[in-house]
């Protein structure tokens, strides 16, 4: 039996503290530097299922006063990889994103939230596999404005000598 992944343990533990989810989020920014260029905030995880948001502030915006593309794109896969990491079983596999596929429906100019899905639940087996990650992000009249699938590789990890 597979144990708990950490990333999902510390989840458990902290989104309970009143500022855990923003803990949460800001050590998640420290082991992965470029997410904190967008200054989400995980606010659900669990195995297959993730929401990420961010606010709309000057450094995410583009010259139309929206938000920008690549911000999107960086939360997609705030919430995709976050989500990957507390679902892939920690000590028999490994996985690392293999691309991204992205459509922008409209412009967002509002606050977003980013939900990530798997579109069919992983098997995870002695052979490596390519599981595909849905981002959807919403704006907060809930309007779809964004859409991604991100490409996880998960591959077993190699036999330790």
């Amino acid at each position: 039996m597979s144990k708990t992944p950490m990333v999902l343990s510390a989840w458990q533990r902290l989104s309970k503290l009143p500022l855990g989810p923003r803990l949460f989020t800001r050590m998640i920014c420290m082991k992965a530097p470029y997410f904190g260029s967008i200054s989400p905030l995980i606010t659900e995880l669990a195995f297959g299922h993730c929401v990420a948001s961010v606010k709309k502030h000057r450094a995410v915006t583009n010259h139309l006063g929206t938000v920008h593309a690549i911000a999107m794109c960086n939360l997609a896969e705030v919430a995709g990889g976050i989500m990957t990491e507390a679902s892939v079983p920690p000590d028999t596999h490994r996985w690392i994103p293999k691309g991204m596929t992205v459509s922008y429906l409209k412009k967002a100019g509002t606050d977003v939230r980013a939900v990530a899905h798997f579109p069919t639940p992983p098997v995870f087996g002695d052979e490596g596999f390519e599981l595909p990650t849905a981002v959807t992000i919403y704006d907060t009249a809930g309007e779809a404005v964004f859409e991604a699938e991100i490409r996880m590789w998960v591959s077993p990890k190699p036999a330790k000598r």
